[in-house]
């Protein structure tokens, strides 16, 4: 006996089939002893729960006990909450404050990372050209903290000689 066979034998139970199913359910039964087997046990089941089960009375309708749970529970859901409208300046100074505090910090470490030596570029010495005079350069020494301009024409003061170089720190 498969599994839709016991199905339709339930059913029949339950008188749920149509007239046409039922008759065949009849003649399953006379000539199968796994469906008379299984008719007299799904019997037997129904009468003992029938009879173990105690006739429950509500005191109100149904109606009015389900209209009670339904009340209940709208009493008991939460009220939704009105979120308030952010403004425009809102919204901008959130977005802004993190992108201003991440680009610091950026700097912060890539200047920090420039003053390790760590950056591409050496920087404790620099040589510069003075367009004006094609003659005279500057030199600066970051390390040493100095600064050297060479002019080769004759100073006006005392303190150089001629043609010297003229150090400034």
């Amino acid at each position: 006996m498969n599994e839709e066979q016991q199905f339709k034998l339930q059913a029949f139970l339950d008188g749920e089939l149509p007239e046409d199913e039922a008759r065949d359910v009849v003649a399953l039964i006379a000539r199968d002893e796994a469906a008379k087997a299984l008719h007299a046990e799904l019997k037997n089941t129904r009468k003992a729960l029938k009879i173990a089960e105690t006739n429950v009375q509500l005191p109100e309708s149904r109606e009015f006990f389900w209209s009670k749970i339904e009340r209940e529970i709208q009493r008991l859901e939460p009220v939704k909450s009105v979120v308030p409208t952010v403004s425009l300046f809102e919204k901008l100074r959130r977005l802004l404050v993190p992108m201003g505090a991440m680009a610091a910090l950026v700097l912060v470490g890539l200047f920090t990372y420039n003053q390790l030596g760590l950056g591409g570029l050496p920087h404790s010495t620099e040589t510069d050209l003075a367009m004006a005079d094609t003659d005279g350069f500057t030199y600066r020494d970051y390390s040493a903290g100095m600064t050297l301009v060479w002019l080769p024409f004759p100073a006006e003061n005392d303190l150089a000689q001629d043609g010297g170089p003229t150090t400034i720190q």
